[in-house]
């Protein structure tokens, strides 16, 4: 009969166990859902927010995996529209990336290099993609002459009219305008231009020249003089001298030769284009003479070579000027990013200390020099972590700017 006695209240027991464990298994449930709750609150802060997608843009642009929490910041499906651009320059090609679930999203333009590719290189496609997947609308207008290897004055009203253009597409609000390498230094000097001033919301320089004289010196010498008056010395790239030899070839070639000056045109622009099989197929349709002018040309270390480089600058002393910011930035209001690879032998990172010591304290809202980049890749030599968050900071504070009304 004890036994008996027993049951009851184990029986109970046994009966509260499951109620138990359900009451348990709630409180994780609801405790998980209040930190994940929590969670995306912080997340939905706009800096916090800014800071994630910045982590998340620059994992794509470097073909890196995206942690998944971190991915749902720049999940925004895009779409793609290639138009035809008035300008006062001409029309031009151009492209908007569009997300699907804000069209009127605030905007941003982003400009090409120098680069034959133009719109159309992978890794401006890869940046503007993963921008507009954080929601905003990006613009990238084609710039002829920057796509031809010609760093000219005629870019910079082409970069003034595409700011209006997008402005006027935004309720004539003004746009950011980011430009990398040579198109960053054109961009500010657009912004410093009464005509597109007021377009213009704010410019992000990458890379970018402020005294296209000094750089030209730079690929002769291997020397960009710092602010402070010491040098800056690095092993200039061939690339720098290559440019600036194509855009000028006339100066290069013996005058009343226009064949010589259309055959080596071709090699230059096949070596430029990193055309290995035409630069070879070209070569080989050269005459003695016109061969030996190409092997001195692209010999950019050469001291004949860069004797004829020195010779030609002084020729386009007035051109150089012409797409130089120095000289332009002491008044500009316009709020300014100043981003560099401290490693960079194309433009060298002096040339960003330079534009921080010109810019008034108020326009100028970030300068970083980072061992993250090389020119404009993110392929720079052992970067600490330290080093990796200020550049998530960097373009955290481009993208709130963005998006921020």
């Amino acid at each position: 009969m004890a036994s008996h006695h027993n049951t009851i209240p184990e029986l109970a027991h046994r009966l509260q166990q499951p109620a138990i464990a359900r009451r348990q298994r709630l409180y994780k449930i609801v405790a998980i859902l209040f930190l994940i709750s929590l969670l995306l609150s912080v997340i939905a802060t706009p800096f916090v927010r800014a800071h994630l997608q910045a982590v998340a843009v620059l994992d794509l642009v470097a073909g890196k995996p995206v942690p998944w929490l971190v991915r749902q910041t720049v999940a925004e499906p895009i779409s793609t529209q290639d138009f035809t651009l008035p300008t006062s320059n001409g029309p031009i090609r151009a492209r908007l990336y569009i997300p699907q679930s804000h069209p009127d999203a605030p905007a941003i333009i982003v400009l090409h290099g120098v680069h034959h590719l133009g719109i159309d290189e992978p890794r401006l496609i890869a940046f503007s993609t993963a921008m507009a997947s954080c929601g905003l609308r990006v613009l990238t207008p084609e710039l002829p002459d920057i796509k031809d290897y010609h760093v000219g004055a005629n870019s910079i009203a082409t970069i003034g009219d595409s700011a209006v253009w997008m402005s006027q597409h935004q309720d004539n609000k003004s746009v950011g305008v980011m430009g990398l390498s040579f198109a960053g230094g054109l961009a500010l000097l657009a912004a410093s231009d009464p005509h597109w001033h007021r377009s213009i919301k704010f410019v992000v320089a990458i890379g970018s020249q402020d005294e296209m004289a000094r750089v030209a010196t730079f690929y002769r010498t291997g020397e960009d003089p710092l602010p402070t008056g010491d040098p800056e010395r690095l092993t200039p790239h061939e690339y720098g001298a290559l440019v600036l030899e194509y855009e000028h070839l006339e100066d290069f070639i013996p005058a009343g030769d226009p064949a010589s000056l259309a055959a080596i045109r071709n090699v230059l622009r096949a070596h430029l284009y990193e055309d290995w099989p035409g630069e070879k197929a070209v070569l080989a349709t050269l005459t003695p003479a016109q061969l030996a002018i190409a092997h001195q040309l692209m010999d950019t270390t050469s001291p004949t070579t860069r004797s004829l480089l020195a010779h030609a600058e002084t020729l386009h002393i007035e051109d150089m000027a012409g797409v130089s910011p120095h000289g332009h930035l002491k008044q500009l209001t316009t709020p300014v990013y100043l981003l560099h690879g401290a490693g960079d032998n194309i433009i060298p990172s002096a040339e960003t200390e330079w534009m921080a010591t010109e810019l008034p304290a108020a326009s100028l809202q970030a300068e970083l020099i980072s061992p993250v980049l090389s020119h404009i890749n993110l392929d720079g030599a052992n970067p600490t972590a330290m080093d990796q968050w200020r550049l998530v900071h960097f373009f955290a504070l481009i993208l709130h700017a963005a998006e921020s009304h």
